[in-house]
């Protein structure tokens, strides 16, 4: 998606839209990382303030991949910290959706890599290993199951049933 925004893709997709194969997520997300345009296909991970299965994902080998981690929300605690990120951007992932916090903004602010997520928070996370992979999340709106395309840039995050040829 190198040049074309995603108002660009919805401009040119209403058909997608009105279809339900392409959805916007609600604008809810603050944006972090270096890299303010990413795109991927997805992997899904819902946990609830532990982050032990957010770091084993992003141990593995990215491939141009995003990690969507749906935290429930919660403003307690942050889910993603500043070793991950780097781990996941040497690792080869484009980015990564949080729908909760993160912490350490400076350091993931330098690493390139595309991070959105609610707030950060100092609170480290529990370290249970309780979650479920690869199963559908609900976030800001949008059922999103792994997969699915995301697509990212400042205008907002964009979810498609197929990868699009833009």
């Amino acid at each position: 998606m190198a040049l074309v925004t995603t108002a660009e893709v919805c401009d040119a997709n209403s058909q997608l839209i009105m279809g339900g194969e392409l959805r916007a997520l609600q604008p809810i997300f603050q944006i972090y990382g270096r890299r303010q345009v990413f795109s991927g296909p997805v992997v899904t991970l819902k946990i609830f303030e532990d982050n032990v299965l957010v770091r084993e994902f992003l141990e593995e080998r990215g491939n141009g991949r995003v990690l969507v981690v749906d935290g429930g929300g919660s403003l307690r605690c942050a889910i993603l910290g500043g070793n991950p990120v780097v781990q996941a951007q040497n690792n080869g992932w484009a980015g990564i959706v949080v729908n909760g916090c993160i912490r350490d903004v400076d350091e993931i602010n330098g690493c390139d890599i595309g991070v959105r997520a609610l707030a950060s928070h100092p609170m480290k996370a529990n370290k249970k290993g309780i979650g479920e992979k690869h199963v559908p999340v609900a976030i800001a709106g949008t059922r999103i199951c792994d997969g699915e395309w995301l697509y990212a840039d400042t205008d907002g995050i964009l979810i498609s049933k197929m990868e699009l040829s833009v």
